[in-house]
């Protein structure tokens, strides 16, 4: 839960570098939230419940996404794959889930030498 809290506050912030933890916590947590509230929604006959829950968290997600594809060393224009169905969210599941860059990059330095994780 910390990690979805962190990303929360960094509501639409996309520079900076998000490490795999950060991004697949993150990832989880709001995958539970939002099946815990589409079943609620489903039974209660409340459906827009789920669309404003994703609609709040479209910007936060783009922007984590954006600053995990940051410390993979790419642009977040890679991010435009996702009008590409199926294929660009397989490709952009894939880049996120590869190794960050050791180093300091041009989007900052590594995130787990700066948070020690």
């Amino acid at each position: 839960m910390e990690w979805y809290l962190k990303v929360l506050r960094q509501y639409a912030t996309f520079s900076g570098r998000a490490h795999r933890q950060e991004y697949w916590m993150f990832f989880l947590v709001n995958f539970c939230i939002s099946l815990a509230i589409n079943i609620v929604a489903e039974f209660s006959g409340l459906v827009v419940l789920s669309m404003v829950y994703s609609l709040a968290l479209l910007l936060p997600t783009l922007a984590v996404t954006s600053r995990r594809l940051h410390d993979t060393g790419r642009s977040a224009w890679w991010l435009l794959l996702l009008f590409i169905p199926l294929l660009g969210m397989a490709v952009i599941l894939v880049l996120c889930a590869l190794e960050g860059d050791q180093n300091s990059n041009q989007y900052g330095s590594n995130p787990k030498l700066v948070e020690g994780v």
